[in-house]
């Protein structure tokens, strides 16, 4: 059977790309399940608003799966966390106040 005239045109290769920071195993043992569990219903509770609470969490969960090596140890300013200290530079509304502003940077 021909694919010649089918939609799409034929068959074309495509190339899978990966994650930002690579792959990491899934955790099959469920060993971060209730930090994530409770990340989740954090985040459902506050109905997705950016809550100290649910970032508190989500830092755990990210704790939680680099000490059992479920994905790669990085500092948590590079995950998008502040520490206590830098979030001093902030106005009311969460901004640093000499912030700059970078395409495509999450922040926290």
């Amino acid at each position: 059977m021909s694919t010649f005239g089918s939609p799409g045109g034929g068959s074309i290769a495509t190339k899978p790309t990966p994650p930002q920071r690579g792959s990491f195993p899934l955790d099959h043992e469920g060993e971060c399940k209730r930090v994530m569990m409770d990340y989740l219903s954090c985040m459902k509770k506050v109905k997705g608003i950016n809550e100290d609470e649910c970032r508190n969490l989500a830092k755990a969960y990210l704790g939680c799966r680099m000490d059992r090596n479920l994905m790669a140890k990085d500092d948590f300013k590079n995950l998008g966390f502040q520490e206590k200290d830098d979030q001093a530079g902030t106005d009311k509304g969460g901004k640093a106040k000499n912030e700059t502003k970078t395409p495509g940077e999450l922040r926290w």
